[in-house]
């Protein structure tokens, strides 16, 4: 297994076992802990952790610093409109499907649904758009796309 995958793990335990949803690190022990560098623990939290993945990330830095995730809990079409906000003016093809898969299972989202999003936003749509426009062009359908799901 990977030390990402590791790390991961860890943090999703630490949620689970969490009655808030919210876990607090500190990076150097968690480091130390996986006998890692401590950039190897930001890895994990900027690519596993984001809005997309359903987490926020809060962070106090100093002495007694710490991280705290916070896994955003589901329940309406409130947890659609909190990911039609993080996406932003762009979004590229992986975080696209990252997002459409969070809301399958998340059931925000028919698998149907979901299938038409996907094609809509592919890259095989998008060959003719100028590379430039591309991730603003995605992040404007899949926003409109998943706000007809509220």
């Amino acid at each position: 297994m990977r030390m990402s995958d590791m790390i991961t793990r860890q943090i999703i335990k630490m949620l689970n076992e969490s009655e808030a949803n919210t876990a607090e690190i500190q990076r150097n022990e968690l480091a130390n802990l996986f006998g890692c560098a401590p950039s190897q623990i930001n890895y994990v939290l900027s690519s596993r952790f984001t809005p997309e993945h359903g987490y926020i990330i809060e962070s106090r830095r100093g002495g007694g610093g710490y991280i705290r995730i916070k896994r955003v809990e589901v329940r309406d079409g409130s947890a659609l409109m909190h990911i039609v906000n993080s996406i932003g003016d762009g979004i590229d093809a992986m975080s696209t499907r990252i997002v459409i898969e969070n809301c399958i299972e998340n059931g925000l989202i028919s698998e149907a649904a979901a299938q038409i999003m996907a094609a809509a936003v592919s890259n095989a749509v998008m060959q003719n758009v100028p590379p430039m426009f591309k991730d603003s062009i995605r992040a404007a359908i899949l926003k409109q796309m998943l706000l007809t799901q509220i």
